[in-house]
């Protein structure tokens, strides 16, 4: 049996993180006993203290520490329209643009039948009776651009297209700044089906 049990420990637990392998969780591990146990302490607090504290917002799904969080509740945003993200990240990497003024609804996932992660994993019904509560006028399509985002945007557009939501999707297109003959082919193609 090994004399470093809770080492071992800690680097399968920092390994489960995304992008860390079993050198960088090792790397990480060390630092914090060697260089920084106050560091590591602070660590093990907040992640007892976010993993007891935060929940899903009752609202859009989001985390926060509240039932409704900050964003649906603030009266300056626009309920009109709703916009649909997969992921707590997405909805904080459109915040930071300050460009959205409306609310959100965090999906939590996207639909991946390879993966067994079907309508009901991710919330879609939630998703429906919220878009169609009477305030909603225009659903925002913000998934990601991958197969499965594609998928889910699909199937989300479908539905409420036929009960006579608007339904919007995010714009693709050439980034800002970057040469034609790097961009990839599918980008430059969505660029001049999607030009105004």
């Amino acid at each position: 049996m090994s004399d470093t049990h809770s080492l071992d420990l800690l680097v399968q637990a920092l390994k489960r993180l995304p992008g860390v392998g079993i050198k960088s969780a090792q790397r990480m591990a060390f630092h914090l006993l060697q260089h920084d146990r106050g560091g590591a302490q602070a660590l093990a607090r907040a992640l007892e203290q976010a993993v007891t504290g935060v929940r899903h917002c009752e609202r859009c799904h989001t985390f926060t520490e509240a039932e409704v969080c900050a964003t649906c509740l603030d009266p300056r945003r626009d309920r009109s329209k709703l916009c649909v993200v997969e992921t707590p990240a997405d909805q904080s990497a459109l915040e930071r643009t300050g460009a959205y003024k409306g609310l959100y609804f965090v999906l939590m996932g996207k639909l991946s039948p390879l993966d067994g992660v079907g309508p009901h994993d991710i919330g879609l019904k939630k998703l429906f009776d919220r878009a169609l509560d009477g305030e909603v006028q225009e659903l925002i399509l913000a998934t990601n651009f991958t197969a499965e985002g594609e998928a889910t945007a699909h199937v989300i557009s479908e539905a409420l297209k036929a009960r006579g939501l608007g339904v919007t999707r995010l714009a693709r297109g050439v980034p800002a700044g970057s040469e034609l003959e790097y961009v990839d082919l599918g980008t430059i193609a969505h660029a001049l089906v999607d030009r105004r």
